[in-house]
């Protein structure tokens, strides 16, 4: 008989966005996937990489990713020892928690955002606590005085809302939090301002980014996180000692360093974003102004999964949540401008 342990066997697994066989017929706004390419040098980073006769693709990648975290230091102004290469951002979250929340101990985020923190912390046996957003506030409801928990996880820019905390506001939490503070940046590269000064103030600040967004690289599976040195000494403890392979590791190094072919992507996204959000006020459309590369956008009846099914008809895939705190609009990724005129006639028609 299979005997599984009692958390594993009772927890509901994390389901991610839909993703369709035929992907070709779509339009695909529904993962905040990036519509561009990434750097052209990053293919040609990956191809020399291989070599010509794949002959390196035998040997083990550099088991500490030293390249990618010389070359985010350089671009963040840390020295390597303050940074982490991972196989995508999820992998340190996970680590964070194994790392820092034993079997029974607590750790908190705030919703709605990122329910995965919640799939890790009960594979690792922790609970959970939420804490909810006060409207027209910079407050958590219920929020204490100071926070025992073993983490908090705060993601800036908050998905799926898209509105960022400011940084008083997380630099007070830092100061309320007596485990650590998870700043999840994984959409901070399309807003102004970000964290990373914080991991210099507090020593229980740690930022977490992804490569999947703003450098179109969510088929390589690549992230990073910038944290004290001793907290980047505990998490390369427990990763796996391989966790990135040649191939994302020559791509994650050409991406950073392509920065001008960063910055023009950012802004296109950027402005293709901020001009959909105007036209779907026109229409009637609520719109939380958003700082990732995505909206929250409520139709003039508040019937999100109505307007959801009408896209979904007419092969134009979004996001919409179930949960009632959400169920009210949908999440829509910012495709290329051709796209988002596509699903703003059909809107349009929709009604």
């Amino acid at each position: 008989m299979i005997s599984l342990r009692k958390n594993i066997a009772e927890m509901a697994g994390y389901v991610p966005g839909f993703q369709p066989k035929d992907e070709a017929a779509w339009i695909k706004l529904n993962t905040n996937e990036n519509p561009y390419p990434p750097s052209p040098k990053v293919a040609e980073a990956i191809l020399a990489e291989v070599g010509g006769d794949g002959a390196n693709l035998r040997k083990y990648p550099d088991a500490g990713s030293r390249a990618g975290r010389e070359e985010a230091g350089r671009l963040y102004g840390f020295d390597p020892s303050w940074i982490i290469m991972a196989n995508g951002s999820d992998e340190l979250l996970n680590n964070l928690i194994r790392a820092f929340a034993g079997e029974g101990d607590e750790i908190a985020y705030v919703h709605p955002s990122y329910s995965y923190y919640a799939t890790l912390a009960e594979v690792q046996g922790a609970r959970v606590r939420t804490f909810g957003l006060i409207p027209g506030r910079w407050e958590l409801d219920g929020f204490p005085g100071r926070y025992a928990g073993k983490l908090l996880f705060l993601t800036n820019p908050n998905a799926p809302l898209g509105f960022t905390f400011p940084l008083s506001f997380i630099e007070e939490l830092a100061g309320r939090v007596d485990g650590m503070l998870v700043v999840d940046e994984a959409y901070a590269d399309f807003a102004d301002e970000n964290a990373l000064e914080l991991v210099r103030k507090y020593d229980n600040v740690v930022v977490t980014r992804t490569f999947s967004k703003s450098y179109s690289l969510a088929g390589m599976r690549l992230g990073l996180a910038v944290a004290r040195p001793e907290v980047i000494a505990a998490l390369d403890k427990i990763r796996d000692h391989y966790n990135l392979d040649r191939l994302a590791q020559a791509a994650a190094v050409a991406a950073l360093a392509d920065q001008n072919y960063f910055r023009e992507c950012v802004r296109r996204i950027r402005e293709t974003r901020d001009w959909f959000s105007t036209e779907l006020r026109v229409i009637g459309y609520g719109v939380i102004p958003s700082s990732g590369n995505y909206v929250f956008a409520s139709p003039p009846d508040r019937n999100g999964r109505r307007v959801y099914d009408a896209l979904y008809e007419r092969r134009i895939l979004v996001r919409h949540f179930s949960d009632p705190v959400l169920e009210h609009g949908m999440r829509i990724t910012i495709g290329t401008r051709e796209e988002m005129e596509k699903t703003l006639e059909a809107l349009k028609e929709i009604g």
